[in-house]
């Protein structure tokens, strides 16, 4: 039996989208403009929604030094730390990922090969964070539909493009929106050490349209990776089929697994560490303790009072917060799993339990000596992550995104062949697809000596 301390505010879809604009309108008519326009359509957007028109939205080699060297040596040292974690984890799971061939019958001979995308479009994208402090900020729908952006995330940077490089891509194409129309430093350095080829000061559907189809000065990509706003999401939801994606976005989201022996306040602490992500992001309690989710209640406010990103964090726990009492922890692992969350945090005594009785996850966090901003920001793994229950049937974004698994066969035996050839007779004429059945029979004639009426019919003419 499951007891729910909190429930998810009582602001209906129809309150807030009475304020949403049209966000597939608006990106169709973006894409649009930038098909008919190039070039000229990328500026007209970029001057609209970020102030940005610059005589070239591509950076120089120039241009990247002098930006590196204006960055802290401790953050460019950071960025080296992080970066060798991320690419350290993409080579291991790069190993995992085999060719083969195999020799099913004597001559007949099947093999996989795993081929990187030629060129990745990398989106780098900005946090937008408004000023209001209270509920309505709610309605602003900031990570939703203001395309522009105020702080830098440079892991978008070190989960696309190091992993991309890692996995054997030969181009890659990144955009990053400016910040406020200023060019966002550490950004900039954390793109060029990934490894980026060509780098763009340019955001929202604008960028990520022009790597997707390509421009008089921008190439076109084969693969597009990275969140963003709605904006960013519809474009690569719209552009899907002509280029690949990483996987559809939406809000971050955590859910975390406590038990009797959780700290209430690591807890609470560890929900407000994404609900700051923005205004609609779900934060959830499953826990077998009625004590530690009334504690963790009252911590979540105590925090909110002191915490700088209240005004926004504060929103999200409001309107998306949730928790949740159950007898058990199979009962909380059973929860967990409907929810499917992008992020889950165990914090229980024996938290590799869970690695055992759950299946639906972006990524999960074990123990209380690891938490999800390790994953977001500097330990490895990839933090571009299935969210909305997409973790019911996709992982996140990871070394083999950007490699084409590809088939090849062989078939040097003339026998083999000729019973091929009967074989693929038999079960295309059951489809009714006779041109696949006499591919079939002219081997099975070629290399067993046997006649079909139709090779008699095309003898005789």
């Amino acid at each position: 039996m499951t007891v729910t301390l909190k429930k998810p505010s009582n602001m209906s879809n129809e309150d807030s989208s009475a304020l949403a604009p049209d966000v597939p309108s608006i990106v169709r008519g973006v894409i649009h403009d930038i098909r008919q326009k190039g070039d000229k359509a990328v500026r007209s957007y970029s001057e609209k929604f970020d102030n940005w028109s610059p005589k070239s939205f591509k950076l120089s080699q120039h241009e990247i030094d002098q930006i590196i060297s204006k960055v802290p040596k401790q953050v460019l040292d950071d960025i080296k730390t992080v970066q060798h974690n991320v690419r350290t984890f993409a080579l291991e799971q790069r190993k995992s990922i085999t060719d083969f061939e195999y020799e099913i019958r004597p001559g007949v001979h099947l093999g996989q090969k795993n081929i990187p995308i030629n060129a990745v479009g990398a989106y780098v994208t900005i946090l937008y964070i408004p000023e209001k402090s209270n509920l309505e900020a709610y309605t602003v729908f900031s990570l939703s539909y203001i395309p522009g952006g105020r702080y830098p995330l440079l892991a978008s940077a070190h989960m696309t493009i190091v992993t991309a490089k890692a996995a054997g891509v030969k181009r890659v194409i990144a955009c990053t929106p400016p910040i406020q129309g200023e060019i966002p430093l550490s950004t900039i350095a954390a793109m060029h050490m990934a490894g980026a080829d060509d780098i763009y000061i340019l955001g929202g559907v604008q960028a990520v349209t022009a790597m997707s189809i390509g421009t008089e000065t921008i190439d076109k990509a084969d693969f597009i990776a990275g969140p963003g706003n709605s904006f960013v999401a519809e474009a690569k939801r719209q552009l899907f089929g002509e280029i690949g994606i990483d996987l559809p976005a939406g809000p971050t989201e955590v859910l975390i697994i406590a038990d009797q022996a959780a700290d209430p306040a690591l807890v609470a602490t560890d929900l407000l560490s994404q609900a700051e992500h923005g205004p609609d992001t779900p934060a959830v309690l499953i826990t077998n303790s009625r004590q530690v989710a009334e504690k963790t209640l009252v911590e979540v406010q105590r925090q909110l009072k002191i915490l700088p990103t209240a005004g926004i964090a504060s929103v999200s726990w409001d309107c998306f917060g949730e928790v949740h009492v159950v007898e058990n922890l199979d009962e909380a692992y059973r929860l967990a799993d409907k929810y499917a969350s992008e992020h889950v945090q165990i914090l229980t005594t024996n938290p590799r339990e869970a690695l055992e009785k759950m299946s639906n996850y972006g990524a999960l966090f074990l123990g209380d000596k690891t938490c999800v901003s390790y994953g977001d920001k500097c330990i490895g793994t990839n933090h571009v992550l299935p969210t909305k229950g997409a973790a019911r049937f996709t992982g996140g974004l990871w070394v083999g995104k950007y490699l084409k698994t590809v088939t090849y066969q062989e078939v040097t035996s003339a026998k083999e062949s000729g019973e091929l050839g009967l074989l693929c007779g038999r079960a295309a004429r059951v489809e009714k697809f006779e041109g696949h059945a006499r591919s079939g029979d002219i081997r099975a004639s070629n290399f067993l000596n046997k006649s079909f009426d139709w090779l008699e019919e095309d003898a005789k003419t």
